[in-house]
C-alpha cells in the first residue's frame, strides 16, 4: 500500500514539474559550435543598402566659400518645434525619432525621394537619386555642383534608415540606425536581447524585397547565423522573437493553477491512503 501511495504522489510531482519546467542550456544559449564545425566562420556580405522612394535624406554640401554653399544648405536655419520635431522654414521632411531616446538619432530636416525617385534641391534643380547608393549620390551631386561652387564637398546620408523589433525582446521598439549598418545580434542587443521566453532557433525575419515580403528564419543557437543574408539587416526589417510554450504557460490561468491542483491532489492522496492504513 505504501508502495502505491509513493508512486502516486511521484506521478503527480513529475506532471506538475514538466508543466513548468525550464529550458535546457542548449536552448538558451546563442552560436553554438556544431561538431567538426571550425572556428573560424566566413561572415556574410555587408549590406550596402540604395536609395529608394519614400526615404529621407540629409544631404550637406560644402566648398572654399562658405557664403556660396549656405545658399544649397536651406536647412542650416531651422526652428524647434514643440514635442522635440525639427521644422525647416525652407520646408522639406521633418523627422521624430521613434526608439527610445538614448537610441535615436538627433531630429532633422532632409529631402524626401518622391514617387519618382527624385529630390529637388536648390538651383540643381530635381536629382534621380532612386536606386542609388549614398556614395553615389554623393559623386552625382557634387560633378553637378562644379558649375557653382570651387571645389565642393558634399555628404549624403539616410535620415530614416530603420529597424523593428518586436516580441520576446527586453525593449520592442523602432530603432533608428545613424550609422546605417546594423547585424542581427546588434540590432537584439539594443532592444535589450531575447528574453527567456523567447525561442531563438526560430526567429523571424520580415524584409521588403522588389514590393514583396519576405519571410526568412534565423536559429540564433547556431552559428550558421553569420552566414544567412540575415546576418546583416536591411533599412525597414522587422525583427520578430516568437514566445516559447513557458511564456504561454505564465499567462495560461488553466497552466498557472494546474500545479496548485496537482499539489493539493496528491495531499488528498496522502491523507486518504494514511486514513485507509490507520482503519
Amino acid at each position: 500500500m505504501k508502495r502505491n501511495l509513493y508512486l502516486g504522489v511521484l506521478l503527480f510531482q513529475g506532471i506538475a514539474i514538466s508543466l513548468t519546467s525550464c529550458l535546457s542550456q542548449k536552448q538558451i544559449a546563442y552560436f553554438q559550435k556544431a561538431p567538426n564545425q571550425s572556428d573560424t566562420i566566413a561572415v556574410a556580405k555587408a549590406y550596402i543598402p540604395k536609395i529608394q522612394t519614400g526615404d529621407i535624406l540629409a544631404i550637406n554640401i560644402g566648398s572654399l566659400n562658405p557664403a556660396a554653399s549656405s545658399f544649397f544648405n536651406p536647412f542650416s536655419t531651422m526652428s524647434i518645434g514643440t514635442e522635440g520635431n525639427t521644422q525647416s522654414q525652407g520646408g522639406g521632411a521633418s523627422q521624430a525619432g521613434s526608439a527610445s531616446p538614448s537610441l535615436t538619432q538627433s531630429a532633422a530636416p532632409g529631402y524626401l525621394v518622391d514617387a519618382n525617385g527624385d529630390i529637388e534641391l536648390p538651383l540643381l534643380g530635381s536629382i534621380k537619386v532612386a536606386g542609388l547608393t549614398t556614395s553615389e549620390t554623393k559623386d552625382l551631386v557634387k560633378n553637378k555642383l562644379k558649375l557653382y561652387l570651387k571645389e565642393p564637398t558634399v555628404s549624403v546620408r539616410f535620415l530614416n534608415y530603420r529597424i523593428s523589433v518586436m516580441g520576446e525582446v527586453g525593449r520592442p521598439s523602432v530603432y533608428v540606425i545613424p550609422n546605417e549598418m546594423i547585424t542581427l545580434p546588434e540590432a537584439l542587443s539594443m532592444a535589450g536581447d531575447i528574453t527567456i521566453f523567447g525561442k531563438r532557433d526560430n526567429v523571424l525575419i520580415i524584409r521588403d524585397e522588389n514590393g514583396k515580403k519576405d519571410f526568412g528564419r534565423v536559429n540564433l543557437n547556431t552559428r550558421e547565423l553569420y552566414s544567412s543574408p540575415y546576418y546583416y539587416l536591411h533599412t525597414n526589417d522587422v525583427i520578430y522573437v516568437e514566445p516559447s510554450r513557458g511564456r504561454i504557460a505564465q499567462t495560461d490561468k488553466t497552466y498557472q493553477i494546474m500545479p496548485i491542483i496537482l499539489s493539493a491532489l496528491s495531499f488528498v492522496v496522502i491523507i486518504f491512503s494514511y486514513s485507509h492504513l490507520k482503519f
